[in-house]
């Protein structure tokens, strides 16, 4: 069984959730302005929908599936972020969300940055790239600001709650990673 990874930043802490954090993450997740800039996060989101959710990442860590750390700050639950795996092509799907009280302060940039890191580093991967709605550009700025390069604009490649939404797709390439550290 491996080890789940923590990964330290200049403020925050990525770890593994825990039963603990079911609470905090069905409040935060499940605000609607955050749930409404996910694919995957219902609303109303409850804390049992948080537990199973939680129960599940383990399991998805020890198959190679994905690993999804908890955002912590200050040992508080502030987000999650995510690379969900496809090791047949060495390349993984980049996500995360965080709290509405957070937004704005760099948070996902900085716990950005760290998975990038560790997604070439440890896991081996060649490719990491992720999806935003375009309504949402404040994302784009995280994916920019983390090194990844818009690669498309997709009409109506997605629908939440009965809305087909256009979406952008950013990538980044383990090279253009290295390059950007050396420097």
């Amino acid at each position: 069984m491996a080890l789940f990874p923590q990964l330290k930043t200049e403020r925050l802490i990525l770890r593994a959730f825990d039963a603990a954090d079911a609470a905090d993450a069905a409040r935060m997740a499940g605000c609607r302005d955050v749930a409404s800039n996910t694919l995957r996060i219902p609303h109303p989101y409850s804390e049992e929908m948080a537990r199973i959710w939680i129960a599940s990442l383990a399991s998805e860590f020890e198959k190679g599936e994905s690993v999804t750390f908890a955002i912590a700050l200050s040992g508080e639950l502030i987000g999650a972020i995510s690379l969900e795996i496809t090791r047949e092509f060495d390349r993984a799907e980049l996500g995360y969300w965080i709290g509405k009280p957070y937004w704005g302060q760099g948070y996902a940039t900085e716990a950005g940055h760290a998975v990038l890191a560790y997604g070439f580093g440890e896991l081996g991967l060649n490719r990491i790239f992720a999806y935003h709605f375009s309504r949402n550009p404040a994302s784009g700025r995280v994916m920019q600001k983390i090194g990844m390069t818009h690669e498309g604009h997709l009409r109506q490649h997605t629908k939440k709650w009965g809305v087909y939404e256009d979406e952008e797709i950013y990538g980044i390439l383990k090279s253009d990673f290295v390059d950007s550290y050396e420097k």
